[in-house]
């Protein structure tokens, strides 16, 4: 069975360099045989939260918010792809996360960290791991963080250089991770219904 992989990223800015790691990511667990697919909070566009999905009358979300629903509730893993702004999350991830709660739960969750500096955004994943736990996903303990972005992948999301050869060589620990905890939920969800 192909695992189900949403890949959320979130910035908004015009010269998005973390695409990269999003793209090259998509493309690394196709190779290794999943169904990935990008979640891009910025096509999205979802507004500010006003009104959660699960506070819309059946029917009534708008169209966007409806269809996102039934791909996080059919998903089988996430992994967010996660910038740092200023120690801390960016506005347009979290934005989109905290439009749902449990079309979340009892799935595992991956977090891709990056930045152009050094830290490779070490501190928004650490900020993402007990946000994502607090909305009820398994948070693995692999994590991804590439420092250097803008040269550690090309436009087109292929590795270069030593921070693309670091990312290469995670990679496999990180997947591995993320599709072990994917059949051990999907074996739980089988075996008993979710408490609640």
């Amino acid at each position: 069975m192909s695992d189900n992989i949403l890949i959320f990223y979130g910035s908004y800015r015009s010269d998005r360099q973390g695409i990269r790691l999003a793209e090259y990511l998509v493309r690394s667990f196709r190779e290794r045989g999943a169904s990935p697919e990008l979640i891009d909070a910025k096509v999205l566009d979802l507004p500010m939260l006003d009104r959660m999905y699960k506070e819309y009358a059946p029917g009534e979300a708008p169209p966007a918010l409806e269809a996102l629903a039934a791909k996080i509730k059919s998903a089988d893993a996430f992994v967010f792809v996660t910038g740092e702004y200023n120690w801390s999350v960016q506005p347009g991830l979290k934005n989109l996360t905290d439009h749902f709660l449990e079309e979340w739960f009892w799935r595992p969750a991956a977090i891709a960290s990056y930045s152009a500096g050094r830290f490779a955004g070490a501190r928004a994943g650490l900020a993402w791991h007990g946000i994502l736990s607090e909305m009820g996903m398994v948070v693995v303990s692999s994590t991804l963080a590439v420092g250097g972005i803008g040269k550690a992948l090309s436009e087109d999301g292929e590795a270069m250089g030593d921070g693309g050869a670091s990312l290469v060589k995670a990679f496999p620990r990180f997947a591995d991770d993320l599709s072990w905890w994917t059949d051990a939920a999907r074996a739980q969800r089988q075996r008993r219904a979710p408490p609640y």
